[in-house]
């Protein structure tokens, strides 16, 4: 009967990365950092993929220059670092736990095993890495056509991950601004005049932790 109404509502079912990595069998190593550590640093060696338990962490890249860009903020229930799967040697850029976060260290040629072995999971694996590249053109759309406001109003919400099947956290950890500025590709000036218009306009709360409203979207679909 699940199974006739998943089809009726033409939902597809959720892909659940734990009971992936529990029903597989995955050996991995569970390592916590604390607020601000780095997990990986650009140029390493390529030798691991990772499992957001618990926490958040963001991807950033430095230039030849000196300039950084976030590119990528994730929570619990997200991978990072499966470019090891496709022989890429080195890191692209830094993971840096944005606030105490559990992961776990799962070496490529064991996840590569297991993916050969089991099937089915790696086919939800790679529609969950397929969701992933769809985001991050979205990311690209956003930086070319949108304005620096709608940029963080969209980051807003997907830091407190409105659109996931699973429900939204609302109350998010505290963000610096410097942070929320990387990832729009704005000034902390800028990020510091919309954040407190946002709150004048009841689309959040800040102070000390960030609160999301739903009613930010409001931002994001008008013209």
């Amino acid at each position: 009967m699940a199974g006739s109404n998943n089809k009726k509502s033409g939902k597809k079912p959720v892909f659940n990365a734990q009971t992936f990595l529990d029903s597989a069998g995955v050996a991995r190593k569970v390592v916590e950092f604390k607020r601000e550590e780095t997990i990986f640093s650009q140029g390493d060696s390529a030798k691991h993929v990772m499992y957001i338990q618990k926490g958040s962490v963001k991807l950033s890249v430095v230039s030849e220059t000196g300039k950084e860009a976030v590119v990528a903020m994730m929570g619990p229930g997200d991978f990072f670092g499966e470019g090891s799967l496709a022989a890429q040697p080195l890191r692209m850029g830094t993971a840096t736990a944005i606030t105490p976060s559990t992961v776990l260290s799962i070496d490529k040629n064991e996840m590569l095993r297991v993916l050969h072995e089991q099937h089915a999971l790696s086919d939800r694996f790679i529609s969950y890495l397929l969701e992933r590249n769809i985001r991050v053109e979205q990311d690209l759309i956003d930086q070319l056509f949108n304005s620096s406001e709608k940029r963080l109003a969209r980051a807003l919400l997907l830091l407190a991950r409105y659109g996931k099947q699973d429900q939204p956290q609302k109350v998010l950890a505290k963000v610096s601004q410097e942070t929320l500025a990387e990832m729009i590709g704005t000034t902390r000036s800028r990020v510091n005049f919309f954040m407190n218009k946002f709150r004048k306009l009841g689309f959040i709360k800040y102070n000390g932790s960030l609160e999301v409203n739903s009613s930010l979207l409001t931002v994001v679909l008008h013209d």
